[in-house]
């Protein structure tokens, strides 16, 4: 009994044991908290909410204002390193997939600013619902949209541009409605201000269609002169509201009366920018037109719109709307609601409709959606040059249609004139400028998107499927890229989207852990892009699977391929692990560094996640490690490992080729003149000097001329060092200066022909030139001597 009873205190006992453990490591994961936690915003945050929830968390928490508390240094870092890894679409998609892992040798974070800077220069418009704050992904969307913006190009660290702040504020709450302010700050977005020619700060710009107006403009706004505004008199009055029925665009009319407020310039040129392409404005002055004024019965200053059809000897029947407002928002709300709303396409004629014509459709689910937001009837204009037409269908209307089409909640797709089996869903934000940036894109490319019913499971053709959720910031900045993508591989590859909210059982039969995940289906080949978010990158990716620059090795083929390679054999091997961040900005280098050693240097990868024992039993203690096996000598695991600062493909193929052995020959005073000047051979010949860094960096690529011309001419190099005369002779006055000595039948010229090139291929693809000019001329001489004979 004595037994039994300790067995059970025993039992009770280790249960509470476990019990404390399980609340250990409850409370650990709670403190280890996640960089979304952190900041406090969801994994859905927009980069200005992330950046309002650091300024807000700076401002509280930077250790200028904590100077009594000895870990506000660390507390702060914390944030800081949260915020600049999900401030940067590259790093937030590897943090989001791989945790801090995948962040490793990352060093953002590091270093911050004074309380000062983020109180008085940290994201200056984030607050100016106005102002919209465009990063990276969402500026081409909105220059390419059709409609104006006006973009300040700003530094957060430019007196003049917090100078400008106050007036652009002012002047964003004055053309709201009218024009689209934006910002870009160039502290963030570097490449995108480089890009657009961005030199100083502010640099403001007119963009209408991706066009830049040549136009800065600083302190001071003067009026842009781009709405036609039409003064009306009898003669043309009658005409105009005629022909409007056949156009479809209607008239705004500001009648200007001697009694009552009338309309100013100001206000209708506000209202002519905000109804550009729905509604013609004009204005009339019944003091010199009263008769005019007065058939229509106006009798004090009045604003009215004559819709399309308007009949103006009866007002009432012709729907004619009088608006004794002054305000132009006023005004324009009144005219936007008299527009005639999207055609309902019926269930009945859908597929009919879609298989003839480019169509945006909106899905409602019956008539109480709110998707109607009056600014989307510009749509109908700003996608008329796309022969895009804008309708809606409502879902409670036929289910069986939209659940085929995986549409489960209000939303909008493109349809690309194919039926119902060619269309793309639209993730983006509901927004004017955003969804014609869609439109536009979506109708000239080749994604689709994917369910269950059409995923290309085995499918003979490749596709590449983007595995993504709406939610995620980084999904929606790939889309664009995948659709431009798609327009440099359509016939060679199919492109398709599936949305893992919407079919999560599909993602977790592919493994899905992260979005966006995206995956190239080749019959049962399987291949995962690692790479930036960019269409040339998605390009050279899908270019190296169809023709592979490195080899992926195995256990057994590294020891076939490498260990046993011939021996003028040289093969470069990147050890990696595919959660490592700095393998992943590697590879995509690792890949174009192979295509440009082609033929001359085997490349090669092994995942050491997937050969973890045999990574281990190679020596290799951390990713990625690059390394060379030479030539054979006695041993076959000889190599040379990489410990360059740099990891691009210039770098890496620079060190690689250093390994060649020369087949350029080095010559002396002597020999340059026996060999090139008196000898039977063609020469091309590098002039440089030891000190020279330029001479340096052409070195490896006139080790790979020489190698493309060999037997047709000889490479040749003069050190203008040790042998000064003989380069002042030749007339050498830079380094490195590269010329061409051909042998003709007589003594060379020591000056030789200049060659303007530092590329081996341009060169080489010079000197065949050149040398099938001197082989026509000796045909053309022998032709002549066998004439005189």
């Amino acid at each position: 009994m004595e037994s039994l009873v300790s067995r059970g205190d025993y039992i009770r006992y280790f249960k509470r044991s476990l019990l404390l453990v399980l609340v250990c490591v409850i409370v650990l994961v709670c403190t280890a908290q996640d960089y979304y936690s952190l900041l406090g915003v969801t994994k859905e945050a927009s980069s200005r909410e992330i950046r309002q929830a650091f300024k807000k968390l700076a401002l509280k928490l930077h250790p200028d204002k904590n100077q009594n508390d000895p870990n506000a240094h660390e507390n702060f870092l914390k944030i800081n390193r949260a915020y600049e890894v999900l401030k940067d679409e590259d790093l937030r998609k590897k943090y989001d997939k791989y945790g801090e892992k995948g962040l490793e040798d990352q060093q953002q974070g590091g270093r911050y600013e004074s309380w000062h800077f983020y109180r008085y220069d940290f994201g200056i418009y984030d607050d100016d619902p106005e102002i919209i704050t465009l990063d990276r992904g969402e500026f081409d969307a909105a220059v390419n949209s059709g409609e104006l913006w006006f973009v300040n190009f700003y530094s957060p660290r430019c007196s003049h541009c917090h100078d400008l702040a106050p007036t652009w504020r002012e002047f964003a709450k004055e053309m709201d409605g009218v024009i689209r302010i934006g910002a870009v700050n160039c502290g963030d977005n570097r490449m995108l201000c480089r890009i657009k020619g961005i030199n100083s700060y502010p640099s403001l710009y007119v963009f209408k269609t991706g066009m830049v107006s040549d136009k800065t403009f600083r302190s001071t706004f003067r009026k842009i002169e781009i709405w036609k505004i039409t003064e009306l008199w009898a003669g043309n009055f009658v005409n105009a509201i005629e022909t409007s029925f056949a156009s479809g665009v209607g008239w705004l009319i500001t009648f200007c009366a001697e009694r009552g407020d009338c309309l100013s310039y100001q206000t209708r040129f506000k209202l002519a920018g905000m109804l550009e392409g729905l509604v013609n404005v004009g204005w009339m002055d019944c003091g010199t037109q009263g008769e005019l004024c007065d058939n229509l019965d106006i009798s004090s200053s009045t604003t009215a719109y004559f819709p399309p059809g308007a009949t103006i000897n009866n007002k009432e029947k012709g729907g004619v709307l009088f608006l004794n407002s002054l305000d132009a928002r006023e005004i324009y709300q009144e005219v936007m609601k008299h527009l005639p709303d999207f055609e309902i396409i019926s269930a009945a004629s859908l597929e009919d409709r879609l298989a003839h014509h480019r169509w945006l459709l909106f899905f409602q689910f019956g008539e109480s959606d709110k998707s109607n937001i009056e600014e989307f009837k510009k749509l109908k204009f700003l996608l008329k040059d796309e022969h895009i037409q804008v309708g809606k269908f409502d879902c409670l209307s036929s289910p069986t249609i939209c659940s085929k089409l995986y549409v489960y909640q209000p939303c909008l797709a493109v349809f690309k004139g194919k039926g119902t089996g060619d269309y793309e869903i639209h993730h983006g934000k509901k927004i004017l400028y955003d969804i014609v940036a869609f439109a536009k894109e979506s109708v000239n490319s080749h994604v689709i998107t994917l369910g269950p019913q059409n995923f290309p499971d085995k499918e003979k053709e490749p596709w590449l499927v983007d595995f993504f959720a709406p939610w995620c910031p980084p999904c929606r900045a790939l889309l664009p890229e995948l659709r431009k993508a798609s327009k440099h591989l359509y016939g060679q590859l199919k492109f398709g989207t599936l949305d893992c909210t919407v079919h999560e059982g599909l993602c977790n039969m592919h493994n899905i852990r992260a979005y966006p995940t995206t995956v190239v289906f080749n019959q049962s080949d399987v291949h995962e892009y690692e790479g930036h978010h960019s269409a040339e990158q998605i390009l050279e990716f899908i270019e190296d699977l169809r023709n592979p620059s490195a080899v992926s090795l195995t256990p057994e083929t590294f020891v076939e391929l490498v260990q046993r390679r011939k021996r003028e054999e040289i093969w470069m091997v990147d050890f990696y692990a595919p959660w490592c961040g700095p393998c992943q900005a590697l590879m995509p280098e690792w890949k174009k560094m192979a295509r440009m050693l082609n033929g001359l240097i085997s490349v090669g990868s092994v995942d050491c996640q997937k050969y973890y024992s045999f990574c281990h039993q190679e020596s290799v203690r951390g990713y990625p490690e690059i390394r060379l096996f030479p030539q054979k000598s006695n041993s076959a695991h000889q190599y040379f490992s990489y410990n360059g600062w740099h990891r691009d493909s210039y770098s890496l193929r620079a060190w690689a080729l250093g390994y060649l052995p020369q087949v350029s020959v080095d010559l002396t005073p002597q020999s340059f003149t026996e060999k090139v000047l008196n000898g039977k051979d063609h020469w091309v010949i590098d002039f440089y000097a030891p000190w020279c860094g330029p001479c340096q960096n052409f070195a490896p690529e006139f080790e790979i001329l020489a190698r493309m011309v060999k037997g047709k001419v000889k490479a040749g190099k003069v050190d203008c060092q040790a042998y000064a005369q003989t380069c002042q002779t030749a007339d050498i006055r830079a380094y490195p200066t590269v010329k061409f000595y051909p042998y003709q039948g007589t003594k060379v010229n020591i000056l030789g022909e200049y060659i303007d090139s530092r590329d081996a291929k341009g060169i080489a693809d010079l000197l065949n030139e050149k040398l099938e000019a001197i082989q026509n001329k000796g045909k053309r001489k022998k032709s002549r001597n066998k004439d005189e004979l």
